[in-house]
């Protein structure tokens, strides 16, 4: 298994060809409890034990809020709760990276999440924690802070498994 260290690296120097090779985006899915529409402000409100799905992206809260651009299309996911979930398989991973916190933002054009306050992500037995974290999905980048606005600092932390023989 590869660890997420050696594949981003490796992402990083295949980026030109897999930036030829990538399609339209599958269509978003989302299910929930109840849902408050406003169409002229192209903003939709999901509440209830939420799931927008989005090929194998996964996105679940409490609340999860979707807003759409001037061309209507999906713009931005915005998952909140105790516990707000991402998931993400790479078709080129072993293992799916899974992310937690209190506000995870999916911003769809730039295909990056936000993972703010009590943020974790988890790769196999990777794993970083922080006041924020972000993720570039496409380069499987990521940037951590400690520091959340009105929030106590919340330390990096990272701990990289040993790749197995």
């Amino acid at each position: 298994m590869k660890t997420f260290l050696q594949a981003t690296l490796l992402s990083l120097a295949l980026l030109p060809a897999v930036a030829l090779a990538q399609q339209a985006p599958p269509p978003v899915e989302v299910e929930a409890d109840r849902l408050d529409l406003d169409q002229r402000t192209g903003t939709a409100v999901y509440a209830g034990n939420v799931e927008v799905r989005q090929g194998e992206m996964r996105l679940r809260g409490d609340r999860v809020e979707i807003q759409r651009n001037s061309a209507g299309e999906l713009s931005r996911a915005i998952a909140t709760g105790d516990r707000a979930y991402l998931r993400h398989h790479p078709q080129d991973q072993d293992q799916p990276l899974e992310g937690y916190a209190r506000t995870v933002i999916f911003h769809v054009a730039e295909r990056r999440v936000e993972l703010i306050d009590k943020a974790e992500l988890i790769q196999g037995g990777d794993r970083f924690t922080g006041g924020r974290l972000e993720y570039f999905i496409d380069r499987e980048v990521i940037q951590a802070r400690a520091d959340v606005e009105g929030q106590e600092s919340q330390r990096i932390r990272m701990t990289l498994q040993p790749e197995q023989q």
